[in-house]
């Protein structure tokens, strides 16, 4: 080929290759409508890894391709920024072309290793659209009032109907309208005049349920709305309905799974979330939607800015020191970065292989709410002028493995990057009894939710958790993760001599799986309060009964649902055997 037709056909592997991709995504993502319908909760978990999977595997194969193509020109940089010229030249006008440009720059940095940005290689996003009109272009349908919100919601319903009938979409529509009323009623002043109805063309699908996404326009300004709705024996029914910033917040918070949603226009879905979540940040929102790539892409481009415009320097996290990582923090914003040691101190004894696989098992399971999204990062390079001496000795020190100094730059060549929590055991030493209480009752009930979910947190000391800004309590440490059905749970075998009772070691046998609830206790540094009120909700977590049972459900294939709010129209917790 001439050098011209070299640079033309590699755009079009790229291109068709993030095409190729992007309508697996599709695929996999309108299939959630039907595993909704048929109650299927098992294969949208299977999808949710699969789809996870899928933007590796492409940019793999793509990379795969172009190094067969160029052959000794693979790494020829003068030749790569002729394609990306020529790949950028007709991007213009291309619906969500924001998308098409990081697998392009996925696929350059597989190529070249690239450490940091590469601006001479890759696009440098630069956080505004290029597009207004591709914003606007969303699918959103739009509903006025006229005389009864009753009467509105039996349209709507009828509107984003399913092939599962609604159970009774008269009594749906008057419990919608009455929460509306009573929120309007509670925010607004007497006179308020209820304007138009709109919502993105588009369900949500999340584990066990669906949701409708929207806005309230009213004659003083706007509210979120989001309906979630349940299928159950009788039929499709409203099982909640969010008006409040903070609840539709955590709706689409970072402990939540990511969604199944097929908006015509990605940009314009998460520009329509941040006008109604305006201290979300939007790599989160990104995320959340399942673009978890774009979703990194976001997070790097809004922190190093905030680098750029700050002084303040990376520092040791707050919270006990870790054995497995070395967790950092920047005081001025809301994230932490945690690195792998070299070398574990005892009692632990997995290897950095175990630790990297943990993460990866968490980045494909359901969160429920429990557990914090975390991104792994390749190659990260900041200025080591911005990290504190004392942080700096240490990582050079103690995590060789995963960082290297280059220059006037510090190299993180594997971080895991996650939101900054507040870690439980600290949080219940500063906060009043009454917060401590209810927080101390949440961690019991995290780890029931997680237990529900398959997983099992392996180490269950307060400082592994944390409590988010909205006082929910999530855990954070994956280095011990395992899921419940491969553990053996057992209970202390009795002793046969007070000889047995009295020696150092563990006088009974432990197998490579073995827990024993029983000694759960210890990990409870609590003072006797608190630890009274945790035993009062959750004292069968001490026993090796519950577990076993809650193992067995697993093994047989039974599907135990977590849903991470409380029904407002049942008021009742919704987390059961389905």
């Amino acid at each position: 080929m001439s050098e011209k037709e070299l640079i033309s056909e590699c755009s079009q592997i790229i291109y068709d290759g993030f095409i190729r991709y992007n309508n697996y995504f599709h695929r996999i993502t309108r299939r959630a409508r039907t595993r909704f319908e048929q109650k299927d909760w098992k294969g949208h978990q299977n999808d949710i890894v699969d789809r996870v999977d899928l933007y590796e595997k492409s940019v793999r194969r793509i990379a795969l391709t172009l190094r067969r193509t160029l052959g000794s020109h693979l790494t020829n940089k003068i030749l790569w920024r002729e394609i990306r010229s020529y790949f950028a030249d007709r991007l213009n006008q291309v619906p969500d072309n924001d998308f098409i440009k990081t697998f392009f720059n996925s696929t350059t940095r597989r190529i070249f290793g690239t450490e940091g940005l590469d601006p001479d290689l890759e696009f440098i996003p630069s956080g505004t659209s290029n597009d207004l009109q591709l914003i606007m272009t969303l699918n959103i349908r739009r509903y006025p009032y006229w005389v009864s919100l009753k009467r509105i919601f039996e349209t709507i319903l009828d509107d984003f109907s399913f092939r599962v009938p609604y159970d009774d979409i008269n009594l749906n529509a008057t419990r919608i309208s009455r929460k509306i009323k009573a929120f309007t009623n509670e925010n607004f002043s007497k006179n308020v005049e209820y304007l138009r109805f709109e919502f993105i063309d588009s369900f949500f699908y999340q584990a066990a349920r669906a949701y409708l996404v929207g806005k309230l326009i009213l004659s003083e300004g706007e509210a979120p709305i989001v309906i979630a709705f349940k299928n159950e024996n009788r039929g499709i029914s409203v099982d909640a309905i969010f008006l409040e910033e903070r609840e539709v917040s955590l709706i689409f918070g970072y402990t939540r799974s990511y969604y199944f949603a097929d908006p015509n226009s990605v940009i314009g879905t998460v520009h329509f979330l941040k006008s109604m979540l305006p201290k979300k940040p939007i790599d989160e929102l990104y995320t959340v939607l399942g673009r978890l790539r774009q979703g990194k892409t976001e997070r790097h481009r809004t922190f190093t800015q905030h680098l750029s415009k700050t002084e303040d320097k990376f520092v040791h996290a707050e919270g006990e020191t870790g054995l497995v990582m070395i967790v950092f923090t920047l005081p001025s914003y809301n994230l932490v970065f945690k690195v792998i040691r070299d070398s574990f101190g005892p009692p632990k004894t997995i290897s950095r292989k175990d630790v990297i696989d943990k993460y990866k098992l968490v980045s494909k399971h359901d969160r429920a709410g429990r557990l914090i999204d975390t991104q792994e990062f390749i190659n990260l390079k900041f200025p080591i002028d911005r990290f504190s001496d004392e942080l700096t000795n240490e990582l050079i020190q103690n995590a060789s493995d995963s960082i290297r100094k280059e220059d006037n730059n510090l190299i993180l060549k594997r971080v895991y990057v996650e939101r900054r929590v507040r870690p439980l055991n600290l949080f219940i030493d500063e906060c009043s009894f009454e917060d401590a209480t209810r927080s101390i009752i949440d961690y019991g009930e995290a780890i029931k939710d997680l237990a529900k979910t398959n997983i099992f947190p392996g180490d269950l000391l307060l400082k592994n958790f944390g409590v988010t800004q909205h006082n929910r309590v999530i855990f954070y440490d994956y280095d011990e993760v395992s899921l419940v059905s491969d553990c053996n749970f057992r209970e202390i075998p009795e002793s046969k001599s007070i000889e047995d009772e009295m020696q150092a070691e563990t006088w009974y046998y432990v197998g490579e799986n073995d827990i024993f609830p029983e000694e759960f206790i210890r990990f409870l540094a609590m003072n006797d309060e608190l630890k009274r009120e945790f035993l009062k909700y959750h004292k069968d977590l001490l026993t090796a009964k519950y577990w076993q049972r809650i193992k067995n459900q697993h093994l047989r294939g039974d599907a135990m649902l977590v849903i991470p709010y409380t029904s407002h129209l049942s008021q009742k917790k919704v987390s059961r055997k389905i």
